[in-house]
């Protein structure tokens, strides 16, 4: 697939396979499910434990935050963020489906991060996160390494052809969420 950008147009080509996309061409697939898990699964980790140091450090007092500048600047961003719209959505989501969110979370968009850092700012038993991370981990590097790229790309490719096509595109795919979401919740 050839994509044309910029002015001069420069043609840039694009791989469709996704072990390229993260330096694997040519490995096995199961080894790019295997490194897909694993960032997943350490992202998630990570976001998780910086809303339990959130929580510790509430415990301890905000009033002085020790350390160097780029972790005092990580502590009061991360602050920010647990009183952010999304970390409520997120919270909101974890008191109505406790784990289960965890691992439905990893097929979202958008919510993820706040349902991670939610976990930690709830204090879930680190356990019970990681039992929950695991299904919905290995769900979102199947995810990635099959259709995933796969949408990134045929995206791409309108756009480069037709970006009207592609607003036409999202619009219609946006329609069609929207209608479900409307539905589902009349019918609850």
């Amino acid at each position: 697939m050839i994509l044309t950008t910029g002015y001069p147009r420069r043609v840039m080509r694009a791989s469709t396979d996704v072990a390229a996309a993260y330096g694997l061409a040519g490995k096995p697939f199961v080894v790019v499910l295997l490194v897909l898990f694993a960032i997943v699964f350490a992202r998630s980790h990570l976001t998780y434990w910086a809303g339990r140091g959130v929580v510790r450090g509430a415990m301890y007092g905000q009033e002085k935050i020790g350390g160097p500048a780029w972790w005092r600047a990580m502590v009061l961003r991360i602050g920010a963020f647990a009183a952010s719209a999304p970390a409520r959505r997120g919270l909101a989501l974890l008191h109505r489906f406790g784990p289960v969110a965890v691992t439905l979370a990893y097929l979202t968009v958008g919510v993820q991060t706040a349902v991670f850092a939610g976990s930690g700012l709830l204090r879930m038993p680190y356990l019970r996160f990681t039992l929950a991370s695991v299904p919905g981990a290995a769900a979102w590097a199947l995810v990635w390494a099959t259709v995933g790229f796969g949408a990134v790309w045929a995206g791409l490719a309108l756009a480069a052809r037709s970006p009207w096509a592609l607003v036409v595109a999202l619009a219609a795919v946006a329609a069609v969420v929207g209608g479900l979401v409307v539905r589902s919740r009349r019918s609850a």
